[in-house]
């Protein structure tokens, strides 16, 4: 197994201040779902883009040169360009960036029952299977399959994923599946309102509704599982409507959907619903929502003001859209950066940026952002140290549990033999 940690690309920017950068590319915003919670849906009447190939190289060329080390392909849904995301994995392997990730909503699995399926797949985990690939991701919204389905506007595509899945298992691929946390993962006929319940009836409702989907993702063979944090649209969430700073058309995987639409008193509760799920599944998933960065959000909802570590959105972590190819700080805000800057060069002071809850730039910031202070803050860190033991706490055992989990390594059988000291009664 090889650790992140042991590779000196990774290790370098930490002495500088600096996180190993990770630029996210969304190649196109065309997409064949009807997601509500997506600005990108197919219903959608936007103006739609695809990022020209010479220009993504160049972009991983910089990138490359100037110490990224994770890329992300995403769209709209970046499988419809198959054979070009192969490429520009490729690509990306050859200019020297070892962790590179993309996904899909799931559509090639539809049609499960018809003649060359199973052809189909494997022909698609053979191509993904040639390239460095560290992580494929398939996006499923509920526990429920049949909702699922209607949400996303993809009939059949569960018993798809579940066929699907051992073929990419025997080319070398465990597929992550990706939640984007709304009120239906339980399933939408119980979707929780904090309106209409007192606070533990919504908390136990999230709580039910997590165990109940990762327990559907370890019956279709899923190893891996991660949350995608819920980013509202401005209606549920005052912090955000009163500061104007964000703007979810921007990247545009967000909606005024109420089925993704929470207040602050929700988010609170819903992070603490996870945040408490998850140790009851340690030992049988590869989680990858790090403890300690929902220690953080749970913190933030509850009225805590200090930012403990801010995101590194627009310093170590990009992302460019795909009308234009411009580089943002992240998918939500809209300034622009005009290239790409030098990771290897020593980081100045960083504000502290804590608009959103995009867990792309959210959770490596919490996890990663101590170690940059070691070498420039000890001090500082320190004090952070003193006054909130129970994230570094949180922070170590996430670190324990990550090692145990292969560093999440899509190429890689999970080791559940270590994973198993993470066990909960």
């Amino acid at each position: 197994m090889h650790s992140p940690f042991r590779n000196l690309a990774n290790l370098r920017p930490l002495l500088k201040g600096r996180l190993p950068g990770q630029l996210i590319i969304q190649y196109s915003n065309h997409c064949n779902a009807d997601c509500p919670q997506c600005g990108m849906r197919r219903s959608e009447q936007i103006h739609r883009s695809t990022l020209d190939q010479q220009r993504v190289k160049e972009l991983i060329d910089t990138a490359a040169k100037n110490g990224i080390q994770s890329l992300s392909f995403t769209g709209g849904e970046p499988l419809i360009f198959l054979d070009d995301v192969v490429e520009l994995t490729h690509y990306a392997a050859t200019a020297g960036i070892p962790y590179v990730r993309t996904g899909t909503n799931g559509f090639m699995f539809r049609d499960s029952n018809s003649p060359g399926y199973l052809d189909r797949v494997k022909s698609i985990a053979e191509k993904l299977a040639a390239t460095s690939i560290y992580t494929f991701w398939i996006s499923i919204d509920s526990a429920e399959p049949d909702d699922h389905e209607a949400m996303r506007g993809l009939k059949g595509v569960i018993q798809g994923i579940e066929k699907a899945i051992p073929i990419f298992h025997e080319h070398g691929i465990y597929p992550s599946v990706n939640l984007g946390i709304n009120r239906a993962t339980g399933g939408r006929s119980r979707q929780p309102y904090l309106s209409e319940m007192d606070e533990q009836g919504f908390f136990a409702a999230f709580t039910d509704s997590f165990e109940k989907f990762y327990t559907m993702a370890m019956g279709l063979g899923f190893t891996i599982v991660n949350a995608c944090y819920p980013m509202s649209d401005g209606t549920g969430d005052e912090h955000q409507a009163a500061t104007g700073t964000i703007d979810t058309a921007l990247y545009g995987a967000a909606s005024q959907d109420s089925v993704i639409n929470f207040s602050r008193a929700e988010k609170a509760l819903i992070f603490k619903a996870l945040f408490t799920t998850i140790p009851k599944f340690r030992d049988k998933l590869r989680i990858f929502s790090p403890r300690c960065a929902l220690y953080n959000l749970m913190r933030k909802f509850s009225g805590h003001d200090s930012v403990l570590f801010p995101c590194r959105g627009g310093v170590d972590f990009f992302f460019v859209e795909c009308e234009k190819g411009t580089i943002h700080p992240c998918g939500y805000r809209t300034e622009t950066h005009r290239d790409l800057p030098d990771l290897n060069q020593r980081l100045g002071t960083i504000s502290d940026c804590d608009l959103c809850e995009w867990e792309c730039f959210r959770d490596p910031s919490d996890v990663l952002g101590p170690f940059a202070e070691i070498f420039t803050h000890p001090i500082k860190l320190a004090g952070k140290m003193f006054r909130e033991p129970t994230f570094f706490k949180l922070l170590l055992e996430d670190l324990r549990y990550y090692k145990a989990c292969g560093y999440f390594n899509g190429r890689l059988a999970p080791r559940f033999n270590a994973m198993q000291r993470f066990a909960r009664p």
